[in-house]
């Protein structure tokens, strides 16, 4: 996977072409003797931040002296890039962890269901293991934000192995109903709480051309998770499945430790050589890391300036250039949900033979499996050459036709032949080419850094809240609406999310963080409406 990732990124790396600038100047203007900031009285810095500051400032070169640099882009070296492939490595593989407990209830299902299981299950016992885990998961999101600001991304990640491994201890060691449900809970708890970290981490050690490769690969891991367990569960018993989850949690953690904080996080805690240090090893170059973290420095001090940083969390939320990214992450991912993205993955046996069709269940939903971790890869290494807003709005179209010709073939009786199970894979497809990466995606770029943290956490919080109130009533809802209807509900909901995207998501590819919550800082709404100047007509 590293090697993988390295090679794209450093081919793509060496073809950026870098543009001769003039120094803005911040650095000697924040580094003036004897001038402190101006800022108001109630927000002014104590005496040991500002001479941290001033130390840090005056151990770097000046902007002036440092190389030829196009504002809002960094470029890393070589040994660079091959670090932040092989830091986004080390998140991968609790990602993949993370997607286990994701696919366990679509191969635990069936075994429970038969007459000799010893725990044997009905429908609705059936609907609350595969749901119950999305109903821990809001828990976990949104201890994750103010956790991930208080001890920082890379140690939240660490945390959340803890209650993954003890999570399927519970499962694998279950012997009644409760226990079964106590271990997909925590499973799910722990599953909440890195969701947000491993997305804010990767999108503040990336450089901008690298960010949408990086920051899209977990879902890779995830549908990876996904089709280890498929595959296990197709040979093994649940339990087995269970214990074997355990491992790679452990190896996150250990890899985990070899891997730097967030610069972007030390930054604004005021750990300004830690920062460096971090930053110098993540692009390889120290001049090109003393620029990248000066701009963050000088973003951080006209923060102050303006008296923003001491606004309490709720009112700065309901200000424009936070409320603007923050409606349309949520309002897509509720209707990502709608468009049946986990249903189907929690309920992938029973809706291929719901369906009908002339394969085998089981062989549909490792081939679905299959054919998301494979489209994942190609969406990720896309994304180096298209824009984001190509890429979601074939996804949203191929997903909505896909599932209203589904619904409407479904519509006329019993699905037979290959046309049911060859447009569910088609829907798998296109649904993960773009929707299933997007949330990811929105939350490491379109969201400020001063509440990406706290606001990634909230997020994913209201996302697995909608996410588990759905899955818990798809069986009434089929029931009450036929398979037909559910997923004419899953192609309505992929064309409105698509609407909604064309209208409303900004164009983010190859852009650094600072210059998106510039675009946010401007008055428009739409995207076709954004006021096009010099300073945002790429944005």
């Amino acid at each position: 996977m590293v090697l993988l990732l390295f090679g794209y990124a450093l081919y793509y790396q060496r073809r950026l072409r870098i543009i001769k600038i003039q120094s803005d100047g911040a650095h000697e203007v924040m580094l003036v003797k004897g001038r402190k900031p101006q800022v108001a009285s109630k927000e002014a810095k104590s005496a040991e931040e500002y001479e941290a500051l001033q130390s840090f400032l005056r151990s770097i070169s000046s902007t002036a002296t440092l190389p030829p640099y196009v504002k809002g882009e960094t470029y890393s070296s070589v040994r660079g890039v091959f670090n932040q492939c092989l830091i986004t490595c080390a998140v991968l593989i609790l990602s993949v962890g993370a997607g286990h407990p994701i696919g366990f209830s679509a191969v635990a299902l069936p075994q429970l269901r038969k007459e000799n299981s010893s725990m044997r299950i009905d429908d609705e016992m059936g609907s609350w293991i595969a749901s119950v885990h999305s109903a821990a998961t809001p828990l976990g999101s949104i201890l994750s934000g103010p956790i991930m600001e208080a001890i920082g991304r890379r140690k939240t990640l660490q945390v959340s192995t803890l209650p993954l491994v003890i999570g399927w201890i519970l499962i694998g060691t279950a012997s009644h109903h409760a226990v079964l449900l106590l271990g997909r809970l925590v499973c799910g708890f722990a599953v909440g709480i890195l969701a947000a970290p491993s997305q804010v981490y990767l999108g503040e050690i990336s450089e901008p051309r690298l960010r949408g490769l990086l920051i899209g690969t977990p879902f890779v891991a995830y549908s990876l998770g996904v089709l280890y367990v498929y595959a296990l569960g197709g040979a093994l018993t649940w339990r087995s499945v269970a214990y074997l989850s355990i491992v790679l949690p452990v190896l996150a953690f250990i890899a985990l430790c070899f891997s730097p904080e967030s610069p972007t996080w030390l930054a604004r805690r005021g750990r300004f050589h830690d920062a460096m240090a971090a930053m110098s090893r993540l692009r390889g170059d120290s001049d090109t890391a003393q620029r990248e973290l000066h701009e963050l420095i000088s973003a951080r001090e006209k923060e102050k300036a303006r008296g923003e940083e001491s606004i309490r969390f709720l009112a700065t939320v309901l200000r424009p250039p936070v409320l603007k990214p923050l409606l349309l992450i949520n309002a897509f991912n509720i209707l990502q949900i709608l468009s049946g993205s986990y249903v189907v993955i929690f309920y992938a046996v029973d809706i291929v033979k719901d369906t009908g069709g002339s394969l085998d269940p089981q062989v549909a939903a490792n081939a679905s499996a299959c054919v998301r971790l494979g489209v994942t890869i190609v969406a990720c290494l896309l994304l180096l050459k298209v824009t984001r807003r190509f890429l979601v709005l074939v996804s949203g179209i191929g997903t909505a036709v896909c599932t209203l010709a589904l619904a409407f073939l479904l519509s006329q009786g019993p699905g037979t032949g290959i046309a049911p199970p060859f447009l569910i894979l088609g829907y798998v497809a296109f649904n993960t080419l773009g929707f299933f990466l997007l949330p990811g995606l929105m939350i490491g770029e379109l969201l400020p850094t001063k509440v990406r943290g706290l606001c990634g956490g909230y997020i994913f919080c209201l996302f697995n809240s909608v996410l588990f109130g759905f899955t818990k009533l798809y069986p009434i809802m089929k029931n009450s609406m036929d398979i037909a209807g559910v997923f004419g509900l899953f192609g309505a909901s992929a064309a409105l999310a698509t609407v909604v995207l064309f209208l409303l998501l900004p164009e983010t590819k190859g852009k650094s963080l600072i210059q998106i919550e510039q675009y946010y800082q401007n008055p428009n709404i739409l995207w076709l409406t954004r006021k096009k100047t010099a300073s945002t007509q790429n944005v």
